[in-house]
């Protein structure tokens, strides 16, 4: 294996033991907070992503070109791809319960549809990977910027009433997204649109296609075929694997990190005085001189009695 290119894997071997105990860190911490079931579900989806992260990053596999690393019997397209659906699908899950603490339409309108737009680049991933049609994963790629557009939308929809950490952790996230959104259009979406014509159009039958995911991948061990790949797979090994882990700590979205307008806690009303009947009221008002005449009555009584 080549200088650079061993380098670079033992860098994903390394990332791929890391992040497996940033997911613990972070469920340890989870333990000791207050936070909705609907954060411990991101928790868990991030383990799934972390998961798939780790066998990409220890077996990694250029889908459509059917190249590998590794010559064993899981170097195969299919169960890398199939891995990497998983792990994506749970990426998109966890976006979808985050935005739907946020009350705004736009984090409605995200929290509806970005699982169903992951879903359809799922398809268009899958059809690339089998056909070997580089429009595909154009396609696939395109969709996960827009993905991405209704993420961002959605986080300046909440930023103009957002206050303290959660603005904090909107303007990184919309910064984060901006930046993604700029290297899809301008290096990842191109880079596959360039290799598409460069094939000139041509591509493989549907069956011959599945023949060949099912079978072990040609292993490739020069620098120079997978230089291209590798910035954007370190970038998903790392950077997404680490905001996938971070995600359940988010800022509560619904209240936007202002304070809740909860009205003052009032003292319960007191209870009315009982009112005294009035003809009790009157016998206790009575002048007590009749009481000792007729004390002094009944005295005289008992000594002529006696």
């Amino acid at each position: 294996m080549e200088g650079p290119l061993l380098a670079w894997w033992l860098l994903l071997c390394a990332v791929a033991f890391v992040n497996p105990l940033l997911w613990f860190f972070s469920a340890r911490r989870m333990e000791r907070a207050e936070l909705p079931a609907s954060r411990r579900w991101i928790l868990w989806l991030a383990a799934v992503y972390v998961a798939g992260c780790g066998f990409r990053s220890v077996f990694p596999m250029l889908d459509a070109a059917r190249l590998c690393l590794h010559d064993n019997w899981i170097s195969r397209v299919a169960v890398g791809r199939s891995i990497a659906t998983i792990a994506e699908l749970a990426f998109a899950l966890q976006w979808a319960l985050l935005f739907r603490e946020g009350g705004t339409l736009a984090t409605r309108l995200a929290s509806r549809a970005i699982v169903p737009v992951i879903g359809a680049a799922e398809i268009a991933s899958w059809s690339a990977v089998l056909t070997t049609n580089y429009l595909l994963h154009a396609v696939e790629n395109s969709l996960w910027t827009i993905a991405a557009a209704l993420g961002l939308a959605a986080f300046l929809s909440l930023r103009l009433q957002a206050r303290g950490a959660t603005a904090r952790f909107l303007d990184a996230a919309c910064a984060g997204a901006l930046v993604y959104i700029g290297y899809m259009v301008i290096a990842d979406v191109p880079m596959y649109l360039e290799r598409w014509r460069a094939a000139g159009g041509v591509t493989v039958p549907l069956d011959e296609g599945l023949r060949t995911v099912l079978e072990r991948c040609v292993v490739v061990r020069e620098w120079s075929a997978w230089r291209e790949d590798a910035t954007w797979l370190t970038l998903y090994f790392t950077v997404c694997a680490w905001v996938s882990v971070a995600l359940p700590h988010a800022p509560r979205l619904g209240g936007s990190g202002r304070a809740a307008s909860t009205p003052p806690r009032s003292m319960p009303p007191r209870a009315p005085e009982t009112s005294v009947p009035t003809a009790l009221r009157t016998r206790r008002s009575a002048p007590r001189g009749r009481d000792r005449a007729a004390s002094r009555a009944h005295a005289r009584a008992s000594r002529r009695g006696a």
